[in-house]
């Protein structure tokens, strides 16, 4: 193309441009015919929705449920003969100690491998070099996801300042 038609082609498009939207009563071709609202227009902008709980009450719903889970943990384990039955099923690392915490931490994972939804009942220990139990968590997992992996924190004020190590003394699914 030579200079001198681009700009004759420029000038072209913009009086197309220019007829497309032109005010005459008739659409142009590839101009919108009609716009279809799906639903009513507001009459007012909405207003946020509030829930009818504050965060605390959130917090402490949450808390009302991992204690609950703990309680039907504690009851499961009781009744459980040695190690259980989900030792396998479970894993545990111990999580990094910073200098001044006050708790010592460790990640426990459940993997579901039976063919329905179940509940994990898992005993944390932390012991020192020695062996000795510094201190026992209990976890309650509900409705673990069949074919899943499902994580929580143990948390030991006990064992807080001591080099410690968690392992996995009971597992029970039901």
């Amino acid at each position: 193309m030579s200079r001198g038609l681009i700009p004759a082609a420029l000038v072209a498009v913009l009086v197309a441009g220019a007829a497309a939207c032109s005010g005459s009563g008739s659409p142009a071709a590839g101009t919108a015919r009609s716009t279809r609202t799906i639903s009513a227009e507001p009459t007012a902008s909405p207003s946020p929705t509030r829930s009818g709980r504050t965060q605390e009450e959130f917090a402490a719903s949450v808390s009302a449920d991992v204690e609950r889970n703990r309680q039907k943990a504690v009851a499961t384990l009781k009744g459980v003969d040695g190690k259980g039955n989900a030792v396998d099923d479970v894993s545990v690392n111990g999580i990094a100690v910073r200098p001044g915490e006050q708790f010592r931490s460790a990640l426990v994972r459940v993997t579901n491998r039976s063919d329905k939804p179940a509940f994990f009942a898992v005993r944390v220990e932390f012991v020192d070099a020695s062996g000795k139990v510094l201190d026992s968590v209990v976890l309650g997992f509900p409705d673990a996801p069949t074919g899943r992996t499902v994580s929580e924190h143990a948390n030991s004020r006990k064992a807080a300042g001591v080099k410690s190590f968690p392992r996995i003394a009971q597992a029970d699914r039901s």
